[in-house]
């Protein structure tokens, strides 16, 4: 986390109910989601003072790689700087979404989405297929650990006939493909789980 780093946030209480749970796992589609946070309106907030306030919820593209049959999902063991996820495998790769982001004042809260989902996809992966796109499955929220009193993630899914051609940049320590109905055996961070239930019955 540098210094001054602001993050994209949005007042937790002019969320929906639903999203917002103790545990909160819901199947949406992108319009409606869009249109609920711009309705909320959002801020860009420094992010030490964000992880802090738990009235706050700063907003995270959480991107799911599948392969088109459901079969296999990729995973990573998360090294990162963030020392409250360590070690703890991952199906989601994403992060915060900073001012870089806005390429005009006046960018809608969806160019703002998008341009921080493809820009973390970017930074993550070294290659992967142009043609897989990704596509918004649903929200994720949990009050359970620090790192999720604090954050609202917007789960993309890209499902893929070509897994081999995904190259994981060194961020994504360990990163492979595994068979979906065995990745309850890992030990994954809360949000994975919570993605797997938003993205099994589909």
């Amino acid at each position: 986390m540098t210094k001054n780093e602001t993050v994209l946030c949005i007042k937790r209480n002019l969320l929906p109910e639903p999203w917002v749970q103790q545990k909160s796992i819901v199947p949406l589609g992108l319009d409606l989601f869009i249109e609920n946070c711009s309705a909320a309106g959002f801020e860009f907030i420094n992010r030490s003072i964000a992880e802090e306030d738990s009235s706050y919820k700063q907003i995270i593209p959480y991107i799911v790689l599948q392969t088109n049959d459901f079969k296999k999902t990729a995973v990573y063991n998360r090294q990162g700087s963030e020392q409250r996820l360590h070690d703890l495998w991952s199906i989601g790769i994403g992060g915060h979404i900073n001012p870089v982001d806005m390429e005009a004042q006046n960018d809608s809260f969806k160019q703002i989405l998008v341009a921080g989902m493809e820009r973390e996809l970017n930074e993550e992966l070294n290659q992967r297929p142009e043609d897989d796109r990704p596509s918004f499955i649903g929200v994720i929220s949990e009050d359970i650990t620090d790192v999720g009193k604090v954050h609202l993630g917007a789960v993309f899914r890209i499902l893929t006939t070509g897994p081999e051609k995904f190259l994981p940049g060194s961020e994504l320590s360990q990163f492979t493909w595994k068979k979906t109905k065995n990745l309850e055996k890992l030990n994954m961070e809360l949000w994975s789980k919570l993605a797997l239930g938003l993205i099994s019955d589909h």
